[in-house]
């Protein structure tokens, strides 16, 4: 019998942890015939690589950079959040043949944080791209008021526009600050962020989506600072466990997730 298999899929991906994840998680819950595998698809591949998966024993698969925006328009149908955010990272290939893409990277982050947002508290998010859309509408449709800083100013303004948010053009204070960009995965990341070390201190929550597989210089200047913060590994996690119980119907064993998601 032939095993029932989910993936990653990304443009590059051998960094992801996702594997290792949810390949423990299997295991845990005794699906020894399930198999997590890591698919790097190029751009141009990846219309191709959607229709083959329909065909074969594809439970499911995450989407990673940079096809988020292109799954959304291969499915079926969205759920309610997907569409709202225009973003794929969960595709549940169900047995009547239906593909339905969801986006558990809102919710994943907002459980990675040491707290719920509180309605009217505030936030300064980093950043535009793919995962900046899911944070974005994940604070919003918590009640939080965002401010939006980017590189090109331009993109900024699209996305505040979207979600209801405010495009501004340095780091300002608030009550928590999410990095949403590439900065700190090499080198400093306060070379290509518009804030020091110090204002660091202006937030009481500071999260960085991005895994280093350790907390990485941002946060580390962040708890030196007094603040609060919630790291990559954590949201990979969380949004991990949610889409496990979409594809396999089993609660997810979220500590073994966490532990194999650190060692990688």
């Amino acid at each position: 019998m032939s095993a029932t298999r989910l993936a990653v899929i990304g443009w590059p991906v051998d960094h992801s942890r996702s594997p290792a994840m949810h390949n423990a998680a299997l295991a845990a819950v005794g699906l020894t015939d399930w198999d997590f595998q890591l698919l790097a698809v190029p751009p141009e591949k990846f219309v191709d690589c959607i229709d083959g998966l329909r065909n074969r024993d594809f439970r499911g698969a995450s989407v990673t950079i940079p096809h988020k925006e292109t799954a959304a328009g291969l499915v079926d149908r969205l759920s309610d959040r997907a569409k709202a955010i225009g973003a794929v990272n969960t595709l549940i290939f169900q047995q009547s043949g239906e593909l339905v893409g969801d986006n558990t990277d809102a919710p994943g982050f907002i459980a990675s944080l040491p707290a719920t947002p509180l309605p009217g508290s505030t936030a300064m998010v980093l950043g535009a791209g793919g995962v900046a859309h899911a944070v974005v509408w994940a604070l919003r449709d918590c009640g939080v008021a965002v401010k939006i800083w980017n590189r090109t100013a331009g993109r900024a303004e699209e996305l505040s526009q979207r979600f209801d948010a405010t495009a501004v053009g340095g780091a300002e204070p608030a009550e928590m600050l999410v990095n949403c960009t590439a900065a700190g995965l090499e080198g400093d990341p306060f070379a290509s962020l518009p804030l020091t070390p110090e204002q660091l201190g202006d937030y009481r929550v500071v999260a960085d989506v991005v895994y280093h597989g350790e907390p990485g210089p941002l946060l580390d200047a962040a708890v030196a600072a007094g603040a609060d913060t919630a790291d990559g590994i954590e949201m990979l996690v969380q949004q991990g466990a949610i889409a496990f119980e979409q594809w396999t119907g089993i609660p997810a064993p979220v500590g073994v997730m966490r532990t194999a998601a650190a060692v990688g």
